[in-house]
């Protein structure tokens, strides 16, 4: 686990898990990766906010939906996270593992903006 500060911890949700809460509608995935990146494949349902010009403020409204962060990794999504916490975004969860992860359990991917 992630620390950011005394009040804000990353929680890292399995891609299997977050499968069921998509198929619930209960999560929202935000993916931080590079527009190019995004295009080439994602996690089908995922809205799309690059790190490089990642801001809080924009991120999607969750009517009580898990709003979960996305990157390759884990790594741009856990400096997202700490943009978040550092804001005040009620936002503290990330894909263990990833795009790559998604991928690696030959779960949907969808493609294009």
């Amino acid at each position: 686990m992630l620390g950011f500060g005394k009040q804000a911890v990353a929680r890292e949700i399995a891609v299997g898990d977050l499968k069921r809460l998509l198929e619930n509608d209960a999560a929202i995935v935000v993916d931080v990766r590079e527009p190019d990146e995004f295009a080439a494949g994602h996690i089908p349902g995922a809205a799309n906010l690059p790190l490089s010009r990642f801001d809080p403020a924009f991120l999607p409204e969750t009517n009580g939906k898990l709003l979960v962060l996305n990157c390759a990794a884990g790594r741009r999504s856990a400096a997202a996270l700490a943009q978040c916490a550092k804001a005040g975004a009620p936002v503290d969860t990330h894909i263990t593992g990833g795009f790559s992860a998604w991928q690696h359990a030959r779960l949907p991917i969808a493609f294009g903006h």
